[in-house]
């Protein structure tokens, strides 16, 4: 694994655990600085479009205030470096507890990218989206078998 590749997925893994660890001042860290005209933006599951720093941040402290806990394990992890600009897919297998109270989890899946910029400070996300997978694998099997 190139180093570029390692650091890009350290970050990456970061930014996961500052979700999960409810750390607002470490994702403040991880997103890359607006640049003029070019704003960060981020799509979170059945959201719309959010773009500025401000914005972005923001939306990640929202969902922190509201998340009681929630949990990542990241699989078919794929990097990709172009210089100074890296995309990195993966499927968030999400575990999150119900509301405060409510002793029940639920679970998902969510195909992200993220993208990563090099900056003076080190690789910083400069795009994350994510899309909410609907359905699991054993119904996309089924549904193959059927057509």
């Amino acid at each position: 694994m190139s180093v570029d590749i390692s650091a890009i997925e350290t970050v990456n893994q970061a930014f996961y655990t500052a979700i999960e660890d409810a750390d607002l001042d470490r994702m403040t860290e991880i997103w890359a600085e607006d640049s003029g005209d070019d704003l960060v933006s981020c799509v979170h599951p059945g959201w719309s479009l959010l773009a500025g720093r401000a914005e972005v941040l923001r939306s990640w402290a929202l969902i922190m205030a509201n998340t009681t806990y929630i949990q990542f394990v990241l699989t078919d992890v794929n990097t990709n470096v172009l210089g100074d600009v890296a995309v990195l897919t993966c499927v968030e297998n999400i575990l999150t507890a119900g509301d405060e109270g409510d002793s029940s989890f639920a679970a998902g899946k969510v195909v992200a990218s993220n993208v990563y910029i090099k900056t003076a400070q080190g690789w910083r996300l400069w795009m994350h989206h994510g899309s909410p997978v609907l359905q699991s694998d054993d119904e996309e099997e089924e549904g193959d078998l059927e057509r």
